[in-house]
């Protein structure tokens, strides 16, 4: 697999459908998280609190794959690997403490709600930047 040294790589390709795909899970995850947050956060505050947690890393995600050079890509590589424990932790802590997530996060028993996009989905971004990742020269 050659490297591509790039300065936007991570954007190009299917890297532009990736972007989008975060975009959209960004979009979707600050309203959802925004809605939440405004009008129940007693409710469930944990919950709704990483709601607004993986809106922010959904956020960071795209900016950083739709960037290019070795910064954003190193940022994009923390926004998927810590997307990555989100979703494994917060979809065993779903579904071993339900009492605790009386209302669904993005992240709920590993992104049921979403087709479980959101477990595949830092798999597929880590693959993408492995791909991609800038020569060291």
């Amino acid at each position: 697999m050659p490297e591509v040294s790039a300065p936007a790589a991570t954007g190009r390709g299917i890297g532009r459908t990736l972007v989008a795909v975060y975009a959209v899970f960004a979009l979707s995850s600050v309203g959802r998280s925004s809605v939440q947050l405004l009008t129940k956060a007693d409710d469930a505050p944990v919950p709704y609190a990483l709601s607004g947690f993986a809106a922010l890393v959904y956020v960071v995600a795209t900016v950083a794959l739709a960037r290019g050079g070795i910064r954003w890509w190193r940022v994009a590589v923390v926004a998927c690997l810590v997307e990555l424990v989100g979703v494994l932790a917060v979809g065993t802590a779903s579904l071993l403490l339900p009492e605790e997530f009386p209302d669904a996060t993005v992240w709920s028993g590993f992104g049921i709600g979403y087709a479980f996009f959101p477990l595949v989905l830092p798999f597929v971004g880590l693959w993408w930047l492995h791909r991609t990742r800038p020569s060291a020269t």
